[in-house]
């Protein structure tokens, strides 16, 4: 880049200033993610919106990891974000106002330049992909108090989600991990996501009708956008958005289900996507679109000096058929793409989403009665690998 060019971007571009962050640390930005070296102070030319920062901390030869956490932040031009690593607690917290008006001089008068890696710009296109919908009022609505996503703080979720096997596991490991917290205290840490009831329940009706319901819950799905969203399907986007990025940068449990729950929800309206909401649908389908494009990679452009095998991308668990994903894209395709009236965008992005799982997972979504049918019991959920922040081999999502 030329230089007159990389110091506009450097005095225009935000800064996200990170003090005293041990050296091997992981750290990263939206979609790119790094190790730390020896002098790195932070990431500077960082475009103005709504953008994820997490860190994964680290032993002193770098070869085990401590669960991530991961905060939002949302930066406008010229702006300077400090946070000051704290050794005891093995976190970013913030500093006094006096120290951030002191530290935010420095930073302007470019003292901190030749410390602070630049922001990919080159990856700002993918990251815009999936968190366009997401604004500072999602971020608001839906952060915990403190704003950190962590594991560590989900412990409470224990008794509350489904036991499948590898569930069970999951909550083992947490409730035996040193980083968990109490369920009290993890319950006042955790994101304020939309509720999503798993059964549609109604009173004064009868069973042929509460069946309807639950076979196709277009009408839930009306429920939860007027009640909680005023209308607003940005809105709900948004909240899309904000959970598959908690779960696949954050590796947070609670944001995977809040994700599950919400793409369970869309793939089971079979009216809404033909009537009322086309228009809706064709966001949902696109915003997936990207999401699993973006998890699915298998190049690591995305990541630099990362020797011990960190990774955004999902593993090896969505490969299976008898993941819930499966069924109800298998179900949710046929309905679109054999209905004799469909609106033209939708269409097409239903065609897009069924090509990318088919060429990238190899996918088959022709009928087939030796097919496993998995329901909301399936036998999937992030590995244990995924959220063994010790593990040798460092987190991997």
């Amino acid at each position: 880049m030329e230089p007159d060019r990389a110091l506009k971007l450097v005095k225009h571009g935000a800064t996200l200033l990170l003090l005293d962050v041990p050296h091997f640390t992981l750290l990263g930005i939206d979609t790119q993610m790094f190790s730390v070296g020896p002098i790195f102070r932070g990431i500077k030319m960082i475009p103005p919106g709504p953008h994820f920062v997490y860190y994964s901390s680290c032993n002193g030869d770098g070869s085990e990891f401590s669960p991530i956490i991961g905060f939002f932040i949302t930066t406008s031009p010229t702006e300077v974000i400090i946070r000051k690593w704290h050794h005891q607690e093995e976190r970013l917290v913030k500093l006094s106002e006096e120290e951030e008006r002191r530290y935010c001089e420095a930073v302007k008068n470019m003292e901190f330049d030749h410390q602070l890696g630049p922001y990919g710009l080159n990856h700002f296109g993918e990251w815009k992909q999936i968190s366009n919908y997401i604004t500072k009022n999602t971020i608001e609505r839906i952060e915990p108090i403190g704003g950190e996503i962590s594991v560590g703080s989900e412990s409470g979720l224990i008794d509350q989600v489904p036991k499948t096997s590898m569930e069970k596991q999951l909550m083992e490991q947490l409730r035996n991990s040193k980083f968990s917290q109490s369920a009290e205290k993890s319950y006042r840490r955790r994101c304020y996501y939309t509720p999503v009831p798993h059964i549609v329940k109604h009173k004064g009706i009868s069973g042929e009708e509460l069946t309807s319901l639950n076979i196709d819950k277009t009408q839930l799905l009306e429920t939860i956008l007027m009640e909680d969203f005023r209308g607003g399907e940005d809105l709900l986007m948004g909240e899309l958005q904000f959970a598959f990025i908690a779960f696949l940068m954050g590796q947070s449990l609670e944001a995977f289900f809040q994700w599950k729950a919400l793409v369970s929800l869309f793939f089971s309206c079979t009216e809404a996507p033909f009537h009322t909401r086309s228009q809706l649908f064709t966001k949902f389908i696109k915003v997936v679109y990207y999401q699993l494009k973006l998890g699915f990679r298998k190049d690591h452009s995305n990541t630099v000096g990362l020797e011990k095998g960190a990774s955004l991308f999902l593993d090896d668990s969505w490969l299976s058929k008898d993941v819930f994903l499966h069924r109800l894209c298998k179900e949710f395709f046929s309905m679109v793409l054999e209905a004799p009236i469909v609106d033209g965008d939708l269409l097409s992005w239903t065609r897009k989403l069924k090509g990318l799982l088919e060429t990238t997972l190899g996918w088959d979504f022709q009928n087939n009665d030796a097919d496993v049918f998995c329901g909301e019991n399936d036998e999937f959920a992030p590995t244990i690998e995924m959220l063994d922040g010790m593990s040798s081999g460092g987190p991997t999502a």
